[in-house]
């Protein structure tokens, strides 16, 4: 057949590489409405439900069970099952309804009358409805910082720049699992260069991740995930009641955590029982709460290819994450893992959050090259820092980034490989040499660095374990050998474990080491002229780009 000129043209378009399948319901792949979605229900009988979107308690698995016994609110659950579903998504977009108003009525809800009230919604109304429904009310960002090699020098320096442009939270992983107490020591390290205050976390099997936080290397989590189906639950050898414990284990020794889920993951894995993306999703949400955890990590994340190969699917993401915020929890919205060969693709998929705003906008924006992303790849990467700053001026919202100027990052860059060279050199760990802080200080990622001895490395990493290193003796490092400053900045975040105030939901640290959170942060938002509004400083933060052409650049 001859072929027309304009779809040889659009087939080879960055997006038709993508995949693309129709709704198949009867493997859970279908976004927000399957056929097989149970119908709206509760029963309340002597203080206790009964039963549940239709389904007796007889036959709750342990899900079920969880939810009815943990995560509704039953003072208000008939009362608020017994309004219709657009009522109460016009209370979601209603300006003149506060925030506290709506959370009495969701946190009554049942899984399915959730799906209900946000199929009744378009993504404008959904964006609408986050603006005023996260948590707190300043919008935040969060990194991954990872490198093929583990390079420990790399890792700081990218810590540090990424802190100096505005991430207040930063997650790192590993390539060899042996590397990982220098990996976060280095991103700690790294980021308090960067700013006083960052939040930093290794994403780690569980047992390695909670040492780390309990030394106080690393001061948060969020990789303890969550399934919408019990089979999943089953197959990874967890319950609801065993995560729940987890959290606990994470808050009682003053580290902030999160749960993780995504909407697609029970797809992916096998288990979706026919039913919708997103009403397996609302489940693992209501489990969080259930829980008494203060956030989840959503948003599709590391399955995000699954709902965006079908019809609706990034809406449904949209969903997950405002749920999320209905049941008065932390959100940070994943945008992070890369779905698209479409650059129109990805920016139409996380404008979703950017615009309104959620807690953490990216739960995973790489301030690494991608191809030094050891989370198979980030949506937003370190060469799109001018393009987020841009779209931050022209829409005059506040992505949680600002620019910064080359002098600067290098600068920092310098300060944060520096500060580790002397740590390391304090605890006798393999010397840095001032090749690698040079080559770490002007770097794009690990191919322009120098390679270090990983044996040697990996050996010293274990007995960094074994001398039962923690928080203070980097402190005691850092202030040792100069770097006075970091050493405070460190110590800052150690001394939250004793007030646990940053346990609260939604929690950051600012530069001088205070917590802002939803408890003294707390989203106001009631339509024009309230909520987070850009303040003057911020304002010039954000416009101050160093393309923008000034009168000074000309002689008049």
């Amino acid at each position: 057949m001859k072929r027309s000129k304009r779809f040889e043209m659009l087939a080879a378009r960055p997006v038709n590489k993508d995949g693309f399948v129709v709704e198949w319901p009867e493997v859970g792949l279908v976004a927000m409405s399957s056929p097989n979605d149970p119908k709206p229900s509760i029963k309340i009988e002597q203080g206790k439900i009964v039963e549940i979107d239709g389904v007796p308690r007889a036959r709750f698995d342990f899900i079920d069970q969880f939810i009815a016994d943990y995560a509704i609110d039953i003072t208000i659950a008939e009362r608020a099952m017994a309004m219709e579903d657009a009522q109460i998504a016009k209370m979601l977009v209603d300006v003149n309804v506060s925030r506290d108003e709506v959370i009495k009525i969701t946190q009554g809800l049942t899984p399915a009358k959730i799906l209900a009230v946000l199929n009744t919604m378009n993504v404008v109304e959904m964006m609408m409805a986050m603006q005023k429904m996260r948590a707190r009310k300043i919008p935040s960002n969060q990194c991954h910082v990872t490198n093929t090699q583990d390079n420990p020098v790399l890792i700081a320096a990218d810590a540090a720049e990424a802190a100096l442009r505005g991430f207040d939270e930063m997650e790192t992983t590993v390539a060899v699992v042996r590397y990982a107490p220098f990996n976060a020591l280095s991103l700690q390290v790294g980021a308090q260069v960067g700013r006083g205050g960052v939040l930093i976390q290794c994403a780690l099997e569980e047992a390695t991740e909670l040492l780390l936080g309990m030394r106080g290397i690393t001061a948060y989590a969020e990789t303890i995930s969550v399934y919408g189906t019990e089979n999943v639950f089953v197959d990874g050898d967890d319950t609801p009641w065993s995560k729940a414990f987890l959290a606990s284990a994470y808050a009682s020794r003053g580290l902030k955590m999160r749960f993780t889920s995504g909407t697609g993951s029970e797809v992916q894995m096998g288990y979706a029982e026919g039913k919708s993306m997103l009403y397996l999703e609302i489940r693992c949400i209501m489990l969080t709460r259930g829980a008494g955890v203060q956030g989840l990590q959503n948003g599709s994340v590391s399955c995000i290819g699954v709902p965006a190969a079908v019809p609706s699917g990034i809406r449904a993401v949209l969903g997950e994450n405002l749920c999320a915020a209905m049941l008065d929890l932390e959100v940070a919205s994943s945008n992070d893992q890369t779905f698209t060969h479409s650059d129109l693709r990805r920016t139409a998929r996380t404008l979703m959050q950017m615009l309104p705003g959620t807690d953490f906008i990216c739960s995973g924006y790489s301030a690494s090259p991608n191809y030094d992303n050891m989370f198979a790849g980030s949506n937003w990467d370190v060469d799109d820092y001018d393009d987020w700053n841009i779209i931050q001026r022209d829409l005059m919202i506040d992505g949680g980034l600002q620019p910064v100027s080359e002098e600067q990052v290098i600068a920092i860059r310098n300060k944060a490989a520096k500060a580790l060279q002397a740590v390391f050199k304090e605890l006798g760990f393999p010397i840095i040499t001032d090749e690698e802080v040079e080559a770490a200080t002007y770097a794009h990622g690990t191919k322009d660095i120098i390679q270090r001895n990983v044996v040697e490395d990996i050996k010293a990493a274990e007995e960094m374990m074994k001398r039962g290193i923690t928080g203070l003796d980097i402190v005691k490092a850092l202030a040792k050998n100069g770097f006075a400053d970091v050493a405070e900045s460190v110590l800052g975040t150690l001394k939250q474990r004793v007030s646990g105030d940053y346990l609260h939901t939604a929690a950051i640290l600012d530069k001088q080491l205070n917590v802002i959170s939803a408890v003294n942060n707390k989203n106001d938002y009631r339509g024009p002229g309230t909520g987070y509004r850009l303040s003057k400083e911020r304002w010039d933060e954000i416009k101050n780009i160093r393309q923008a052409i000034k009168p000074s650049d000309f002689d008049v």
